[in-house]
């Protein structure tokens, strides 16, 4: 079972704080364990690296917890801070990792463009990536990033997706991958890419109402949506399920 989190946006408020804690608290309250808490993305702000002390506090549960970076973050300040929780190569951009966990594999790719706010695999990621879904795998297999390649309509977030996915979609086919998760949008979506199942943790640190949706007239983000997350349940022999919560204090 994984704890699929996002966008938590760390930055030192008590606000971003206790967002992030009602999603920790109720994951501690389980009856059994999750077997590994993936966070897809924008785990601070502002890359700072007080931020990233931040989240390593706050992320520290009794199970593993995997991180990726997204558009918010830095490599250097998050390498810096996370080295607990970060395995790659390098001290620079990008941060990409692959974490055996619980029997299953966890491909950690970094679509973050340095001072931007879309999402790109380069030709050396995508040759990389290409190198590692060659290995054999013997049990689950989960590609996780921060930028989804699909847009959602929106005329704001739909400028700040993966670039150019048409490389990362010739890489992704044909492999014995199980599902597809991802960030960024900050809204809860299951869809597809590349034949397999995509789907997308909704936001912590604020939801992003769709355009025919009240909110959207008012603000690109909604602050005061409750916080969420995604459930995926794998199960030998049976296919992937997904259940998303969201999170209220009362």
């Amino acid at each position: 079972m994984i704890a699929h989190l996002s966008d938590p946006h760390l930055d030192g408020s008590a606000e971003a704080r206790d967002r992030l804690r009602l999603v920790t608290t109720y994951l501690r309250e389980f009856s059994r364990p999750v077997d590994v808490v993936l966070v897809t993305g924008d785990l601070a702000d502002h890359g700072a690296g007080s931020e990233y002390a931040e989240v390593a506090a706050e992320l520290e549960l009794d199970v593993p917890v995997l991180m990726l970076p997204g558009n918010h973050d830095i490599s250097g300040p998050l390498r810096a801070g996370l080295t607990a929780y970060v395995e790659s190569p390098g001290d620079g951009h990008p941060v990409h990792q692959v974490r055996d966990v619980a029997g299953a594999r966890f491909v950690l790719l970094d679509t973050s463009v340095p001072g931007e706010d879309h999402g790109l695999l380069s030709a050396e990621s995508l040759e990389w990536l290409s190198a590692v879904l060659a290995e054999p795998v013997t049990g689950p297999l989960f590609v996780a990033f921060h930028h989804p390649p699909n847009e959602l309509q929106h005329p704001v977030l739909d400028q700040w997706i993966l670039q150019s996915p048409d490389g990362f979609e010739a890489v992704l086919r044909d492999k014995p991958i199980t599902a597809l998760l991802a960030g960024h949008v900050h809204n809860g979506v299951s869809t597809t890419f590349a034949g397999f199942p995509l789907l997308v943790a909704p936001g912590i640190r604020s939801t992003a109402p769709l355009p025919f949706e009240p909110a959207a007239a008012a603000r690109l983000v909604d602050l005061a949506a409750p916080p969420g997350l995604a459930l995926h349940v794998a199960a030998p022999g049976q296919p992937l399920v997904t259940v998303y919560r969201h999170l209220t204090s009362s």
